[in-house]
């Protein structure tokens, strides 16, 4: 039916700017969060763990939102948390090359400017937090290998120590991987038994003053080549910021989302007056008939709207997420300082799902 309008975009032009704290005085400003822990064919084994990893990334986020705070620093928590958790494939417990080293990637980025950092193939605790550093002390938008280490050791982040990132749950998926030599079919298929490599995580958010941010850390595909990198620290695939658009995190089948810049596309459809819910599916759908259905074309996809509107959809035998909505503001007072009573007042009583199975608790 032709290419897919995602591949003749046209550049964005800023539609909006933050709330000035003043007008938060008065009224109540949505804030929103959604996290990611992966799509793939997630054991029942590990299950319970990964949802409780994600509602904990969820409420570290949600807590900075709640206080004021901005939203990259709010994805920026959330991943973190994701990135301790050594169920997920991120920071520690994260997979390892054909070699059995970790290389880990990540990117995070502000829709307000389209600041953005990424890294890849780093060996550090938390590979979101040299992102961030990317983004706030360098012009550049991506650094790899040693360089990228070498700038870690200027902004305080050492090597981590290979104890550090690599669990004993990561040497048996390797070994497994190693007998078996083939892992994209079984990990992001649809239905059927499943195999223990895992995936991606991710963050996106939306803070009082209307401020769009998302990031997404990885530890790659289980076996892959020394130096691959997937779609986690592209910008447009991995991810992507839009001021007065949205956020969006990916997460599936690392070449195909690169192929088709799945965040960006989905950003596309929702700036075309698709519903969140309804710009993810159709770009995952996208995704599927053009990168094939033999788990290349699957993967998942969270969004936050600049209007708080929060969705989720996967097109892989499961995603675990978890996502926090509120408002907050309508307080009074305030000086201005981005603290919570800047904004107006405390953060309202907030609308809590998480789920992990097709149709649980989404939108």
């Amino acid at each position: 039916s032709g290419l897919s309008p995602s591949f003749a975009l046209p550049l964005v032009e800023a539609r909006s700017r933050p709330f000035p704290l003043r007008l938060l005085a008065s009224m109540a400003a949505p804030i929103a969060v959604a996290v990611h822990g992966g799509a793939w064919s997630i054991p029942d084994a590990i299950k319970e763990r990964n949802v409780q990893a994600c509602e904990r990334a969820a409420g570290a986020a949600y807590d900075v939102l709640s206080a004021g705070g901005e939203a990259v620093d709010a994805v920026e928590a959330a991943i973190k948390v994701l990135e301790d958790d050594e169920s997920l494939n991120a920071g520690r417990g994260c997979s390892l090359t054909e070699a059995g080293e970790p290389e880990c990637d990540a990117l995070i980025m502000e829709g307000e400017g389209l600041r953005c950092g990424a890294v890849a193939g780093v060996q550090v605790a938390h590979p979101i937090s040299l992102a961030r550093r990317v983004m706030d002390h360098t012009e550049h938008v991506l650094l790899v290998g040693q360089g990228a280490m070498d700038f870690a050791q200027t902004q305080g982040m050492p090597p981590a120590a290979r104890e550090d990132l690599v669990t004993a749950d990561a040497e048996e998926e390797w070994r497994t991987w190693s007998e078996y030599k083939s892992n994209v079919k079984s990990l992001f298929a649809g239905s059927g038994p499943s195999q223990e490599p895992h995936d991606t995580v991710g963050c996106v958010a939306l803070d009082a003053r209307g401020r769009l941010a998302c990031g997404t850390s990885t530890g790659g595909v289980v076996g892959k080549r020394r130096g691959r990198v997937g779609d986690c620290p592209m910008v447009g695939s991995g991810g992507y910021a839009d001021a007065g658009v949205g956020a969006v995190s990916a997460t599936g089948h690392g070449e195909a989302i690169a192929k088709v810049t799945l965040s960006r596309l989905a950003l596309w459809h929702l700036q075309a007056g698709a519903s969140a819910s309804e710009a993810c599916r159709l770009a995952l759908e996208t995704m599927q008939q053009r990168c094939g259905d033999q788990g290349g074309g699957r993967g998942g996809l969270i969004l936050v709207s600049s209007k708080g509107e929060v969705a989720t959809a996967f097109t892989t035998r499961r995603m675990v997420w978890a996502s926090i909505e509120g408002t907050l503001g309508g307080g009074g007072g305030g000086k201005g300082d981005g603290s919570a009573a800047a904004a107006g007042g405390a953060a309202a009583a907030a609308a809590r799902r998480s789920g992990i199975e097709p149709g649980e608790g989404g939108k």
